[in-house]
């Protein structure tokens, strides 16, 4: 495997630092927590993490609104606590990356000040600045695009809330702050970046109006109500054309950063909030990665879904370069939590346990999020006042004010898509907080209250059966395999409906993958196989023996159940 780049063989586990672990006992997650926790991560498998943003910011977007881009958050801690917690993270053999917000600032940032203070300011131009709003573009969180600001009398451009201004990214003076900012991270030793909304650097030159008849607010409110086949099809396509002319391609833009970072050693990378395989450009002068989105965005997982998407998404990755390499993840800190998104009310534990072996026996370099190895789930806040996430604030307030929603429908579905639910504190313990914080304390959002029903990792860190211990028993045998790591990918049975399988496959090793997604028995025939002997590497019935009992003519499944089987090939 060595000729594979490091950030190939990792797993990759999301922190979002508010939630993590509170070190020094005000309610807030911070860098003292983090490290305090990282004999936890070494123990848990995973061998990368990434960090949610940690930089000054007034929080309007739960810190991606970035009012320093060269330092800490005081909730946070200090530079010397990154530090620490870096050294920590590298000493037990773990990579750390950060995410780097390139899009936009906060309104609070010093260039924005500045920018926002005259038009004769030499920041004047590192943002987008116009007399008039020239289109109906809109925020994709809170309304117009365009906000007016008294001290120039023009408008600023912004993707994200008002608060988020756009920085103009022609401005090489823009450039060359923000590459300042990068070998910043890059000097203390962090391994890469993930790229926010990496799409959105740039616009439409022409700034058309986009053709949807409605506001953000109405087209939010008209996917609430949505009912009939058609208004679900009319959604999904005002969805698309909503934003159409405020997402760019920054290709040169990312050769640029791709340079820089290749200047260092190591191998750094950057993976991008993007499903577009051409910013991986030829292989190796973009991007290192960017997200399988669409398996994350799918309404529910099925064997035909998944096929389909590996077919696609492995063909689109080998047009690019045979360098380009996949990225998988079910849940990060925008999406649902796993169980909720995947989960069918009934079987959830046993498809948390069935999509995690998805995640670390597909082709790729898996991400995790963190609170999803002990089962937590959303966490639907039932009072304004506990609400954190600005869009959902906004979004209650339009749909009372403006569109005349019921208050207590509104709450409720302001709740259902704001990103609190899926943000709330780790649960360490079945205690008051969930041991993330002391119990006189007040956490930054409540912690869920199913803490005290097994969801902790306290208690699943004594039971051998646990959905912990069984991601941990997953991650050491993805990385004793080298098939599961960096082999290639090959379908079987692809009529399947009810069951997925594969192999996984190098020169030296061959691994086949079979995930029953029924709730019923399954006898399965893969005689077709030219192999003479197996080894089970793993099964997930609890009943199953330690040695193999069945052959490639006779595989029986468990419901739900996971099976690797090494195959040793007939010579």
């Amino acid at each position: 495997m060595s000729r594979f780049k490091w950030w190939q063989k990792v797993v990759f586990y999301q922190i979002y630092p508010r939630s993590f672990a509170d070190g020094n006992r005000d309610g807030i997650g911070d860098f003292l927590g983090m490290t305090s926790k990282l004999d936890y991560l070494k123990g848990l498998g995973v061998t990368a993490l990434w960090l949610s943003p940690h930089f000054p910011s007034p929080l309007w977007d739960c810190g991606y609104d970035i009012s320093d881009y060269t330092s800490v958050a005081p909730e946070y801690g200090s530079l010397e606590d990154f530090n620490t917690f870096l050294s920590g993270a590298h000493r037990r053999g773990m990579r750390v990356i950060l995410d780097l917000v390139l899009n936009h600032t906060s309104d609070q940032h010093p260039w924005f000040l500045e920018s926002k203070s005259s038009r004769d300011n030499p920041k004047s131009s590192w943002y987008v600045w116009v007399d008039r709003p020239p289109n109906n573009w809109q925020s994709c969180f809170d309304g117009p695009a365009w906000t007016y600001a008294a001290e120039r009398d023009q408008y600023y451009y912004h993707y994200f809330m008002k608060q988020q201004p756009d920085l103009n990214w022609h401005h090489p003076e823009v450039k060359n702050a923000m590459w300042q900012a990068v070998r910043f991270w890059l000097d203390l030793g962090v391994d890469g970046f993930r790229l926010d909304a990496v799409g959105t650097i740039f616009e439409h030159p022409d700034r058309p109006n986009h053709p949807v008849p409605m506001t953000l607010a109405e087209l939010r409110h008209f996917s609430d109500v949505a009912r009939t086949p058609l208004e679900k099809k009319l959604v999904a396509k005002y969805w698309r054309e909503m934003f159409m002319f405020q997402w760019g391609h920054p290709h040169d833009l990312l050769k640029e950063l791709r340079l820089i970072l290749d200047e260092y050693p190591g191998d750094r990378m950057l993976v991008g909030e993007d499903d577009d395989v051409s910013y991986q450009g030829n292989g190796k002068d973009e991007l290192s990665l960017v997200f399988n989105f669409p398996l994350l965005h799918a309404a529910r997982l099925s064997p035909a879904i998944i096929r389909k998407n590996q077919k696609e998404r492995l063909a689109a990755l080998a047009q690019i370069s045979p360098l380009a390499w996949p990225c998988n993840t079910l849940g990060n800190h925008d999406s649902p939590r796993l169980f909720n998104h995947f989960g069918d009310g009934q079987h959830d534990a046993e498809l948390a346990r069935l999509h995690l072996a998805l995640m670390l026996t597909l082709r790729g370099t898996p991400f995790l999020y963190n609170g999803e190895e002990i089962g937590m789930t959303d966490f639907i806040l039932t009072a304004l006042l506990q609400f954190r996430d600005q869009m959902g604030i906004w979004y209650y307030h339009t749909a009372v004010d403006d569109l005349g929603v019921n208050p207590q429908l509104a709450l409720q579905r302001a709740a259902a898509m704001t990103r609190n639910k899926n943000r709330t504190p780790m649960q360490w313990a079945p205690l008051p907080n969930g041991g993330f914080c002391p119990p006189q304390v007040l956490p930054w959002l409540p912690v869920n209250p199913n803490r005290t029903k097994g969801v902790n990792v306290e208690d699943q860190d004594k039971d051998p059966s646990s959905l912990l211990n069984f991601y941990r028993r997953m991650l050491r045998i993805r990385r004793a395999s080298p098939a599961l790591v960096v082999g290639e990918y090959s379908a079987l049975h692809e009529r399947s409906r009810s069951y997925l399988a594969f192999l996984r496959y190098t020169n030296d090793q061959t691994i086949l993958v079979i995930l029953n997604f029924s709730p019923k028995m399954r006898s399965l025939n893969f005689s077709e196989l030219a192999y003479n002997s197996l080894r089970m590497i793993f099964r997930s019935a609890l009943a199953a023996p330690a040695a193999p009992t069945m052959d490639l003519e006779h595989v029986r499944l468990a419901p739900f159940e996971i099976v690797l089987i090494e195959l040793v090939r007939v010579e």
